[in-house]
């Protein structure tokens, strides 16, 4: 029998996939390779649905015989091991980032003598519009709360930027830039402390109270899906952070990260030049203990961040206090920084892996920011948060938009360095 072979996510399924398939079906027996939740995960957004749930909606479609995982991007692996006559796909392909793929496809067909089926694609019907449909429906606490779990175990490093209002949290939730043939996009969203607290004139001491910071939580919960991870500072004493950790939970937060300092809170990268206390081990496996006991699911995350190499406290205080926080139950731990080079953290990275009982390791690579991702990901970290680089980005290009107004007396000088009025009324849906 003529073997055919084709690839999709099935994420979503259109008719555009169903005439796929038939077209498929019409030249012999079809196998549909279903691309696993790492793939997806690693050149576009997260999987609505699992692989399983996936590989049971394609397996029930008339005119598929059998249904096997596709365990990269590349069809390669999967068409040495079934040598199909033919591979079918969409037309859409000849440009893009997956024109490279499509040319694999081609030369490794050319191996056996079989072929490459284009078949036209399906005007009206476009991915990324439905999932702008889907992004507008929104989604619930629950499932935006789980998914930062299954990110950390689809992706080998999960990338997380500052939002600090609504507008910036539409940047976080829809940036998306094409490279190397993959989507990259943030994948979570981080509320620090700093940014929440200067956007609104307030030095960082935790002098924003919890109901503030509540409101920017919601401003952003409202127009995004992607998960929330909140600075929650010290995390105050333990009978408040109880409290904090409920009504987190009970919001969609994914996790909470609080830092082993007590007393005034300043900002970790005034390190010791400014007065700052680092809290006993005991007293705060307390607060990680009684948080974890505060929550009613798996899904929410206490991480506990830790300040010793902020404080010169040094590198063996650092592990020391790693082991007993993940002994009491913490979810990930934060190795924290302000040197200009990635040198301690690397180090800290490297003594880690060691550890027989291990959690997720988060950094955030403000001050030595010439490391990268994969960098980081090959010492074994699994978060990366840019964690006030919008707000930072923001305030220089409006105090020279104010500069310009006030030097020249109007506006036309300033003018050709901002958006346009037009697309500021489209940016948000609903605004005609």
């Amino acid at each position: 029998m003529t073997r055919v072979y084709l690839a999709m996510s099935a994420d979503i399924i259109h008719h555009g996939h169903i005439n796929v398939i038939s077209e498929a079906s019409r030249l012999g027996e079809v196998t549909v390779g279903v691309l696993t939740d790492e793939v997806i995960a690693s050149y576009k957004r997260f999987p609505l649905l699992s692989y399983e749930e996936r590989k049971a909606i394609v397996e029930n479609i008339k005119g598929v015989v059998q249904v096997i995982p596709q365990e990269t991007l590349d069809y390669v692996p999967n068409l040495l091991k079934i040598r199909p006559h033919y591979v079918v796909h969409g037309d859409d392909w000849r440009t893009g980032v997956q024109q490279n793929i499509r040319r694999r496809v081609i030369e490794t067909l050319e191996e056996w003598g079989g072929k490459l089926i284009e078949i036209p694609y399906t005007r009206g019907v476009s991915i990324s519009q439905l999932d702008e449909a889907l992004s507008r429906i929104g989604t619930t606490p629950a499932s935006r709360m789980r998914r930062l779990r299954r990110l950390l175990e689809l992706k080998p490093i999960v990338r997380v930027m500052e939002a600090h209002n609504g507008l910036t949290g539409l940047i976080v939730e829809k940036t998306r830039v094409s490279c190397a043939e993959k989507i990259k996009e943030f994948d979570a969203i981080w509320i620090s402390s700093l940014c929440d607290s200067t956007a609104k004139g307030k030095p960082d001491i935790e002098l924003v109270d919890f109901t503030s910071r509540l409101n920017t939580i919601n401003d952003i919960l409202e127009v995004t899906t992607k998960p929330i991870i909140l600075d929650g500072d010290t995390g105050g004493q333990i009978e408040h952070f109880i409290f904090t950790v409920k009504t987190l939970e009970r919001l969609g937060v994914s996790a909470v990260i609080i830092e082993d300092k007590v007393g005034l809170k300043k900002n970790s990268l005034f390190g010791t030049d400014v007065p700052q206390t680092q809290d006993s081990i005991e007293n705060f496996t307390k607060k990680i203990a009684a948080g974890k006991k505060a929550q009613l699911t798996r899904d929410f995350l206490i991480v506990a961040r830790i300040e010793s190499l902020i404080l010169k406290a040094g590198l063996e205080d650092a592990l020391k206090r790693a082991r007993a926080y993940i002994a009491a139950g913490v979810d990930a731990i934060m190795i924290h920084s302000k040197s200009s080079e990635p040198d301690e953290v690397l180090d800290f990275c490297r003594e880690y892996r060691r550890f027989e009982n291990r959690v997720p390791l988060v950094t955030v690579p403000t001050t030595y920011c010439q490391i990268t991702e994969q960098e980081l990901s090959d010492a074994g970290v699994n978060i990366v948060i840019y964690a006030n680089h919008l707000l930072r980005s923001a305030y220089p290009a409006m105090l020279k938009t104010a500069e310009s107004i006030l030097e020249h007396g109007r506006a036309y000088e300033a003018d050709k360095g901002l958006m346009p009025i037009r697309e500021i009324l489209n940016l948000i849906p609903g605004g005609r």
